[in-house]
């Protein structure tokens, strides 16, 4: 028989296992000193993006930029939200490599034309405007500096997207579904 002591008990307990399992689920996003959040998996990166290209591809994986800034909720959101769902975050550490850019940041990246520049005007060559916004890149650099900037990627999303359209998202670019197809747009009209 359960008495109500029992009873207290096991509703403590359950939902002390509960908390845990949302805070274990929000565990793995770190918040740094400057503000950001970001993934113990994110691609460390000397900011070559030739190189990181290439390595990612030797991993059988596609690179990816995610656009953010300081103090964005929709940013919080991906990472405290979006990435904390095992099903969406082993799905993305499988098949990608996410490099994550300051959208008005000043470290140098090399672009893969060779032009050198801070993350800001990385961004504005890229017209890149809003956070988070990701870009994905095609498996190989062969032509990528003849292109212009956004001919140079094979899909964007602009802002935040809910967890399903987050995976949807990332699933059509790893099938080779994405081919200049710009997911804020189509999921503005979908939705």
């Amino acid at each position: 028989m359960l008495s109500r002591r029992k009873f207290i008990g096991s509703a403590l307990a359950g939902s002390c296992a509960f908390g845990m399992a949302i805070r274990d689920a929000h565990a793995e996003a770190i918040l740094t000193d400057d503000g950001y959040y970001t993934e113990p998996w994110f691609l460390e990166s000397f900011l070559e993006l030739p190189d990181d290209l290439a390595e990612t591809t030797k991993k059988n994986k596609r690179l990816a930029i995610m656009w953010e800034l300081r103090g964005c909720p929709y940013c919080k959101a991906t990472h405290l939200v979006n990435f904390a769902r095992p099903e969406i975050s082993d799905f993305i550490r499988a098949h990608f490599e996410i490099l994550q850019l300051n959208i008005v940041g000043s470290r140098e990246v090399t672009d893969f034309d060779g032009e050198k520049l801070p993350e800001k005007r990385f961004a504005a060559k890229y017209g890149v405007r809003y956070t988070p916004t990701l870009q994905f890149f095609p498996e190989s650099a062969a032509g990528l500096a003849a292109k212009a900037p956004r001919d140079r990627e094979v899909a964007r999303a602009q802002g935040y997207l809910e967890p399903d359209q987050f995976l949807a998202l990332f699933r059509s670019v790893a099938g080779h579904a994405d081919k200049g197809r710009n997911f804020d747009s189509d999921l503005k009209t979908s939705g």
